[in-house]
């Protein structure tokens, strides 16, 4: 049975890549820094270094990011560190435990496993990047969920941390944005793996929410989240049909405060 994802996750509105803007690059320790103090909930990504530190950095390849070339597992995490992320004086790539001490439980993290080989496929990583993130987590007594495309990469977690809150991040799989075999886009297209692999919510792609399998799972119970919403009217749509958002380019509403206008420093694309 898997654990149940904390309430917490639901009540307000999570930060994509934190809440990042100009001057805050995504996944960097300003955008973290800011969902903060705006209390916001956060979801990172991570990228597992070559000496097996868990990165919070979304893409496999660096230049989007930092204008340099080459591929975030080719890095040791030491030289990741000293890497500027685009944006100037936006700081450098960080680790996950630095990402956890800057948090330090006051709003609910949302953790992303990224899968380096793009293949979904069970062998990926031979589980470095999950005993590295269960390391990197014991004794964090904030509330965290950690969540991947690859079903596989859940399946260790339950076995490595049971306790530990699990999900699934999924969509349509459509094939110009997944080269993977037609049966394999199916099959995780059906959200199969959810039950095996002992998965307890959906983060789901917020333009695929009226799918079938989706709102079946909702009907009995299990938490959705979606992503990624950039504005209040999406916001609306999407809460018809999901329990809770990730957002980004506008500030959502929390409970209990009068909110919801973006700032002029926001990204509003």
């Amino acid at each position: 049975m898997s654990p149940a994802l904390p309430a917490v996750f639901l009540g307000r509105p999570i930060a994509h890549r934190g809440l990042h803007g100009s001057g805050r690059p995504e996944n960097s320790r300003a955008a973290v820094s800011a969902a903060v103090a705006a209390g916001y909930g956060i979801e990172i990504d991570l990228q597992l270094s070559r000496d097996g530190v868990p990165l919070v950095f979304h893409d496999a390849d660096l230049f989007r990011l930092t204008g340099r070339r080459g591929l975030v597992r080719d890095l040791e995490a030491a030289e990741a560190g000293a890497i500027p992320l685009a944006g100037g004086g936006a700081g450098t790539i960080p680790t996950l435990a630095g990402i956890l001490g800057l948090v330090r439980g006051r709003v609910p993290l949302l953790i992303e496993l990224k899968d380096q080989s793009g293949a979904l496929a069970p062998g990926d990583g031979d589980g470095r990047m999950e005993r590295a993130v269960v390391v990197a987590l014991k004794g964090y007594s904030g509330p965290c969920a950690v969540m991947s495309f690859n079903p596989h990469s859940i399946a260790r977690i339950r076995d490595l941390a049971p306790d530990l809150p699990r999900g699934l991040v999924t969509c349509a799989f459509r094939a110009r944005n997944w080269p993977l075999p037609a049966a394999r886009r199916a099959w995780l297209r059906a959200i199969r793996d959810f039950g095996p692999v002992g998965a307890g919510f959906l983060s789901h792609d917020a333009r695929d929410l009226r799918r079938g399998r989706v709102q079946d799972l909702r009907r009995r119970g299990v938490p959705v989240l979606c992503w990624t919403i950039r504005s209040e009217a999406a916001e609306i749509r999407a809460r018809r049909l999901a329990d809770n958002i990730t957002f980004e380019g506008y500030r959502p509403r929390l409970p209990g405060l009068n909110q919801g206008q973006p700032g002029p420093d926001e990204d509003t694309e």
